[in-house]
């Protein structure tokens, strides 16, 4: 293709994003959905040319960036808190659901070698980050349940890449070894924790060092990538690599960026991910072309696969859901014998936290990387198509009802120590006694009474708050919708002095910042 054709189609493709995305708010659809959809219905337009995906490439450009954030922002108390309910998951269930796929495909498909089923099982069960980002930015859950699930997203792509890897050698050379398997994932897991540490400490020390806030930001955007192709070229995990990095990154973020480096670096990365996330969508249905006529046509595929695919989805959502009710079951029987470190999740818990397994761009990626020859290709790319399809569109589409019917509540021990209103006054407090040993001067004279008196009024209406908050809400968005107008009327009129000619530029640019900063401030103590 051209290449300024195919920067058209790009343009194209960001402006359908936007209108799908706009389409899916109107109509009440997980975005994810409507994304898909319309990628699908993009690649069957009379005149548009076959869009091939090179896997390789995708897992490159979007997975080390969407590890990264999802890494950068995860609750690193509660993740160490839940490793063992997230290794379990990103682990045990994936190798369990490869396990279970595989004799589903073979039971279909008695012709097929073992060493191809195990392929497919391995595509098909790692559930996918993008995805598990794309249905939970849509629902609230329990803490417990949102990071097993986010925790499980960053690292069960490994588990997913080493299984695809072995299965595929095995059927290629006819040979496996479940001792190499087993010390190979180690290694590489090992190996990438190694390597996210090594480049995490140099973001560390490197951002110390730095004065510019832009090259700071740049520097940040680039870790993720820099960490995974690292990892990659070391021969190691470059998933674990690259989530490592953001874990770090994440964690030292707090000490190291300055506010105004934070929130334009938000501001800018929360458009990048938006960007990524919506591209995978649309680059997902925009495959389904390819992918439907290597199978035959859409005739022929639901004809001669149909049933099989049906049967192995079947088998997918059973393979999970035996292994997280399995789960909780035997912290349940660990709770009888008197071992009482883990709570079961209880049945409505369970349930969400099996419904909630939705794949996506990992699983199309190796699909499509699997060898020309290879036992049973057209029907692992179909299945694995047909497996995203089916997980993004009706487990997307239906997880929130499924939340709503569980009714599930916060346990206590995964309740914050104290609220935010408890927390906002102790950090006043703090405030206040900073301010109240630099009010006075050497000689003990008062030098800041209005800084002072600010200050103590201050932390006197948060203490009062937190004890009384159900009594001052209702004041105190009344007193936030006041500041709003009082912001937008200012702003009117600050435009219309500029409109005038009676300031410049400059004087609108720098007013017009601080009354944004007002909104905002409002804004996030109204929510």
């Amino acid at each position: 293709m051209d290449p300024i054709h195919l920067f058209e189609l790009v343009i194209v493709m960001f402006m359908a994003i936007i209108a799908l995305h706009y389409a899916a708010h109107r109509l009440g659809l997980p975005p994810s959905v409507a994304l898909l959809a319309g990628g699908a219905l993009l690649a069957f337009l009379p005149g548009l040319p076959a869009i091939t995906v090179d896997p390789a490439l995708v897992l490159v450009i979007f997975l080390p960036p969407l590890l990264m954030d999802g890494a950068w922002s995860i609750a690193l108390g509660r993740l160490r808190r839940h490793v063992i309910g997230i290794a379990s998951l990103a682990i045990g269930a994936v190798i369990f659901t490869c396990a279970v796929v595989a004799m589903a495909a073979h039971l279909m498909f008695p012709s097929l070698p073992w060493a191809a089923c195990a392929a497919l099982g391995a595509i098909v069960s790692p559930p996918d980050a993008v995805s598990a980002r794309a249905v939970l930015q849509r629902v609230k859950l329990p803490r417990r349940l949102q990071i097993l699930l986010e925790g499980e997203s960053l690292f069960n792509d490994a588990s997913g890449l080493v299984l695809f890897r072995f299965a595929v050698a095995a059927a290629v050379t006819g040979l496996f070894s479940t001792t190499d398997a087993v010390t190979s994932f180690f290694l590489l897991a090992f190996g990438g924790a190694l390597v996210g540490i090594a480049v995490g400490t140099v973001w560390v020390l490197f951002v110390r060092r730095l004065g510019d806030e832009y090259l700071i930001i740049a520097s940040t955007t680039l870790l993720g990538w820099l960490s995974y192709l690292l990892g990659e070229m070391v021969h190691v995990s470059g998933v674990i690599a690259a989530v490592t990095t953001g874990l770090i990154a994440g964690w030292y973020q707090h000490t190291l960026l300055s506010a105004a480096t934070r929130m334009r670096g938000t501001s800018f990365w929360t458009v990048i991910i938006f960007l990524m996330e919506a591209t995978v969508f649309i680059l997902i249905g925009l495959s389904l072309r390819g992918v439907v006529e290597r199978g035959g046509g859409f005739g022929v595929v639901l004809a001669t696969m149909g049933g099989p695919i049906l049967a192995i989805l079947i088998a997918l959502a059973l393979a999970r859901f035996a292994w997280v009710f399995g789960s909780d079951l035997l912290i349940r029987l660990c709770n009888a014998l008197g071992l009482k470190r883990y709570t079961p999740l209880g049945a409505p818990g369970a349930t969400v936290l099996s419904w909630a397994g939705v794949r996506g761009v990992v699983t199309l990626a190796l699909a499509l990387s699997l060898p020309e020859g290879f036992p049973g290709r057209d029907f692992i790319l179909v299945t694995s198509f047909a497996v995203i399809l089916g997980t993004v569109l009706v487990q997307g589409t239906t997880l929130g009802r499924v939340i709503d019917w569980a009714r599930l509540t916060e346990p206590e021990s995964e309740k914050a120590r104290l609220t935010m209103s408890q927390a906002e006054a102790a950090m006043a407090k703090a405030q206040l006694a900073t301010v109240q040993r630099r009010a006075y001067d050497g000689q003990g004279n008062l030098i800041h009474p209005q800084l002072l008196e600010r200050y103590q009024r201050r932390a006197v209406m948060i203490v009062d708050y937190a004890e009384r908050t159900e009594h001052y809400v209702p004041v105190l968005h009344a007193h936030f919708d006041v500041v709003l107008e009082a912001v937008a009327t200012g702003r009117r009129e600050l435009i219309r002095l500029h409109r005038a000619g009676d300031i410049d530029d400059e004087t609108l640019d720098e007013l017009e910042r601080d009354l944004d900063l007002e909104e905002l401030s409002a804004i996030s103590a109204k929510s």
